[in-house]
């Protein structure tokens, strides 16, 4: 069981367009975020490999192949913003690759605004003529209502985006025993935890958590809201998510607390 980041930036990516700043400038790779999304890759009982991805932003085709992919077989998905969704279009290669449809799992809000900017997709019938389009199949998911993937057990929970709800996941193994990184919980995309949710983030191996930058942000948490949610949930392991070029990797890890790191794209948690 591993945990690989595909993308840790924030919606404008990092290098942003046109800018000159240090660390869109900088040498260091891990300081290049393509759009925040990750993958789980495992081996389920029968022996055959899965691949549940996190989000599927419009870097996926870059990322899928910067992380050699070659299947997909389940998507969940946090909410509809364009760089958590606008990817979807790319699933297609995956239906091919595998010869079936692929799932996508969301809240009722997130799969309406999914269906209206893919409705080439999900109301094929509706098209002029027939394309090269993936096949995917909407499935409705409720926070605080688990499910099992191929053998891992996903509990969505609810998280604040600023004033719109939307869902982290908590991934347990569905039997006895626990993979490297289960029990893992992904919260990106959040600048509030509810009560009810605290909960869900008791006994975490690894916790992936929204940071987006130093100062205040109306729908993120900055670096020090995140370190203070990262102190009091203990997680055995932290990364960081969702960072604006505002924070250089180098220089932001050195900072940080014991177990409590910036994640990077390509990097892999086992």
């Amino acid at each position: 069981m591993r945990l690989r980041f595909l993308g840790t930036g924030t919606s404008s990516g990092v290098p942003a367009i046109g800018c000159s700043c240090p660390v869109c400038t900088s040498d260091d790779p891990r300081d290049r975020r393509l759009r925040t999304s990750a993958c789980l890759e495992f081996t389920d009982a029968g022996g055959q490999e899965r691949v549940i991805l996190i989000d599927a932003g419009p870097d996926l085709r870059q990322q899928a192949l910067s992380a050699g992919l070659t299947r997909c077989d389940a998507v969940l998905l946090t909410h509809h913003h364009v760089d958590h969704c606008f990817g979807l279009d790319e699933l297609r290669r995956f239906n091919v690759l595998m010869d079936g449809p692929i799932d996508v799992l969301g809240a009722a809000a997130t799969l309406k605004a999914v269906r209206r900017v893919y409705a080439h997709i999900f109301d094929k019938a509706s098209n002029v003529q027939d394309s090269f389009i993936a096949t995917l199949i909407a499935r409705e998911i409720h926070a605080g209502e688990p499910f099992d993937l191929y053998g891992v057990r996903v509990t969505p929970i609810s998280l604040l985006h600023g004033r719109m709800p939307v869902l982290g996941f908590r991934f347990d193994p569905a039997g006895p025993s626990a993979g490297g990184v289960l029990p893992l919980a992904y919260c990106t995309d959040v600048s509030a935890i509810p009560p009810e949710t605290w909960p869900a983030l008791d006994g975490l191996s690894v916790l992936v958590l929204d940071a987006l930058r130093h100062r205040h942000h109306p729908t993120h948490l900055t670096l020090a809201q995140a370190e203070n949610i990262a102190g009091r949930v203990g997680a055995d392991r932290t990364f960081f998510v969702h960072m604006s070029h505002d924070l250089a990797h180098a220089a932001t890890n050195a900072a940080l607390s014991d177990g409590v790191r910036l994640a990077y794209d390509g990097l892999v948690v086992e």
